[in-house]
């Protein structure tokens, strides 16, 4: 096999290889044998068909069937002879490569690829260093979090009589619509707890400031003026009565903060025993924040310490999977449940908003793939399987679904899996090595 290697930029080079005419040869006739032995020629047996009647009448399929077979074979040669790493390869399509029985057979594959890294060191004798991160679990954090829990089993219990409603306070209320002193189909609710102050409407009327300082008992009348436009046409133009009875005023009871309380929380003895309970799981989530935090740091300086070019190609494709994770993120809060229009104009916007992160993204990446090889790590079937099951602990999902959803997603979205399961081997590495200083 004879090649040149031409480079067309700092990313792409163009291979042209030449697959020698024995090589060629060889292939021809076991296609014509393998197609003697599958057609049906009159007059001759299976297998027996002449090689001029076979030529005269399939060498543009055994032709194609050639270029099928010679074209990766020879390719999957060529690049490690380059020692040249691919992300996208271009090969022209059949119809405009030439291939000839007993002929040398030449194809260019244009490749772009992956760039060489001269990684900073991550170890020792010149390991990355941090500042030591000194966030404690406090006692008034731990306080918070039984308020909390408190907020949680907490009653509503009927006000005493003359109580007025105010902010945090809550109502038992019926809301009815009148047209022309008539009641009005559709507009009557009955029995509506409202906490006041949370801004939500009732029929689509706002009715947090008609009660704060009322009482048990009291009725407001609300008029309510509809534009001529409104789509129904029974109050279009018109102005409905709605009348808001408050039928009762409650207020929330906490629990006392004692052994019972505690017990009431779950297995606990005591109400100590109960803030040991938080304060560890507390401390447990602060050791994986900070953790995390320490983590984001050596990123940052791993992307500081290197320079090098990025194949255009991986950052058009990180820049399509995060313009598709945001419409999906937009899709997923409309609460329609229909997927919005979004318009090429709209689309571009996103795109250049996170240009800069898909560089980023594909910057690190390319890093925490170099050390990753350079340390020999690798992503087994256990590792997949773990990472599966903190997914669908993390989502709360059934690990069944998350599988099929994985799976849905083809090949790609295993690879991508994959990918990400060694980048956080690599930088795992990268932080056990790491010196945290004070």
């Amino acid at each position: 096999m004879k090649m040149e290697v031409t480079e067309l930029g700092p990313m792409k080079r163009a291979l042209k290889i030449e697959v020698p005419a024995d090589e060629v040869t060889q292939q021809f006739s076991r296609a014509y044998l393998e197609l003697n032995r599958q057609v049906q020629i009159p007059g001759f047996r299976p297998g027996k068909a002449p090689m001029a009647i076979l030529e005269k009448r399939y060498a543009k399929t055994v032709e194609e069937d050639v270029i099928r077979k010679l074209v990766p074979d020879f390719y999957d040669r060529a690049i490690k002879e380059a020692g040249i790493s691919p992300v996208v390869v271009e090969i022209p399509p059949l119809d405009r490569v030439k291939i000839k029985k007993d002929s040398p057979f030449t194809f260019t594959a244009t490749v772009e690829i992956k760039p060489t890294i001269e990684l900073c060191s991550y170890k020792a004798p010149n390991p990355i260093s941090l500042s030591v991160d000194k966030r404690t679990v406090t006692v008034e954090q731990v306080d918070r979090a039984l308020d909390v829990l408190r907020e949680q089993q907490a009653q509503l219990d009927a006000a005493p009589v003359g109580t007025a409603l105010a902010e945090g306070g809550y109502a038992i209320v019926d809301l009815e619509g009148f047209l022309d002193d008539a009641p009005l189909e559709g507009t009557k609710k009955e029995g509506q707890l409202h906490r006041v102050g949370s801004k939500a409407a009732l029929l689509g009327i706002e009715i947090d400031g008609h009660l704060i300082g009322r009482l048990q008992g009291d009725v407001i009348e609300i008029p309510q003026t509809y534009p001529v436009s409104h789509p129904d046409q029974r109050v279009a133009g018109k102005s409905v009565r709605f009348r808001l009875d408050i039928k009762g005023v409650k207020q929330r009871k906490l629990p006392a903060l004692d052994d019972e309380f505690a017990k009431d929380c779950g297995p606990y003895a005591s109400l100590q025993e109960l803030q040991d309970k938080l304060r560890g799981e507390m401390e447990k989530a602060l050791k994986k924040d900070i953790e995390e935090s320490y983590k984001d740091t050596l990123l940052k300086r791993l992307l500081e310490a290197h320079d090098f070019d990025l194949p255009d190609s991986l950052v058009e494709r990180e820049l399509s999977t995060i313009v598709r994770q945001k419409l999906q993120a937009r899709h997923r809060s409309n609460v329609t449940g229909s997927l919005p229009a979004v318009d090429e104009e709209e689309r571009m916007k996103i795109r250049e908003e996170f240009r800069d992160e898909a560089h980023r993204r594909v910057k690190a990446g390319l890093i925490l793939e170099a050390i990753a090889e350079k340390e020999g790590l690798s992503v087994g079937q256990e590792d997949l399987n773990n990472e599966v099951t903190r997914l669908a602990t993390e989502l709360r999902v059934p690990m069944a679904d998350l599988v099929k959803m994985i799976q849905a997603g083809g090949q790609d979205a295993i690879d991508e899996l994959r990918a990400r399961i060694l980048a956080d081997k690599a930088l795992d590495v990268v932080y056990r090595q790491a010196v945290i200083q004070g």
